[in-house]
């Protein structure tokens, strides 16, 4: 496969926290990671498996410890901001601002992204037509549904035209109409602009219907990596009968997904805070 056709590419890819009394907890342990341009890539697994520690890398929101992260062939720790201008980033934790008006949040993001002066107006516009918020863009953030929230934060990824596009944990907190209404809006991009996507999420039923290929971590390791096809498949060898992407969470982790949502009091903290404020 040419650099051309690799949207992430992470080799040895390593990074420990330190903590209390000088404890370290590597949450990254060696990975070597390959996201193919256009496609979507799901990276599943446990809360604490490394997940979001990964994407903060790809994203230089932190340096690798050890390995190399390259996006679209730009090395991310020697060349963060050209990374950063390739990006589209919504995390888990609220980014919109309730005391703006969705054109507001909009705009704002565009000057962050640097988007030329002249263009932000029309980049704006089309980032909140690209997510159904153009009735509501005058509207302040405050008055939005759960699910007009997270679109709005899809718009604001959205406008800088990234060439990958990072969700973490989207639509967390939605109902099933709104986390459908946040997957049409990532849908219809992809297919008009052939943007990158790499997502995390615990459901399970969204990575099934919308990822081209998914990489299970757990304990900082990549434990499986293929089609959920491919992954249901193995699991099938094993015994099961018609096996879910659950069955194969289940499998590889190696613990139920009632444990996998537990993760350390941190992970919980930030979960439940960003879920009741969506929704």
């Amino acid at each position: 496969m040419t650099s051309q056709e690799q949207a992430v590419v992470c080799q040895g890819l390593e990074y420990s926290f330190t903590h209390g009394r000088g404890r370290t907890t590597r949450a990254v342990d060696g990975i070597d990671l390959t996201v193919r341009t256009g496609e979507v890539f799901g990276l599943l697994g446990p809360n604490g498996a490394g997940k979001t520690t990964t994407i903060r890398a790809i994203t230089t929101l932190l340096p690798a410890g050890a390995g190399m992260v390259r996006v679209f062939g730009h090395d991310a720790a020697r060349r963060p901001m050209e990374v950063r201008r390739l990006l589209g980033y919504v995390p888990q934790q609220l980014s919109a601002e309730a005391g703006l008006t969705g054109r507001e949040n909009v705009a704002l993001f565009a000057r962050v992204f640097d988007v030329p002066r002249a263009e932000r107006a029309r980049r704006v516009a089309q980032a909140l037509a690209a997510v159904d918020l153009t009735d509501a863009a005058d509207r302040m953030a405050a008055t939005y549904s759960g699910g007009m929230v997270r679109r709005l934060e899809l718009a604001q990824a959205l406008v800088s035209a990234p060439r990958l596009l990072v969700l973490d944990e989207p639509t967390i907190g939605l109902d099933p109409i709104a986390r459908t209404g946040v997957w049409e809006r990532v849908d219809a991009v992809r297919r008009a602009t052939g943007m990158t996507v790499l997502v995390t999420t615990h459901y399970m039923d969204e990575a099934d219907r919308h990822c081209d290929r998914i990489a299970l971590m757990d304990r900082g390791r990549i434990r499986a990596l293929g089609t959920p096809a491919e992954l249901k498949a193995r699991v099938r060898e094993e015994g099961r009968d018609e096996p879910t992407l659950d069955d194969v969470f289940r499998h590889f982790a190696g613990r139920d997904l009632a444990d996998a949502t537990e993760g350390d009091f941190g992970d919980v903290r930030r979960t439940r805070r960003t879920a009741n404020r969506v929704g």
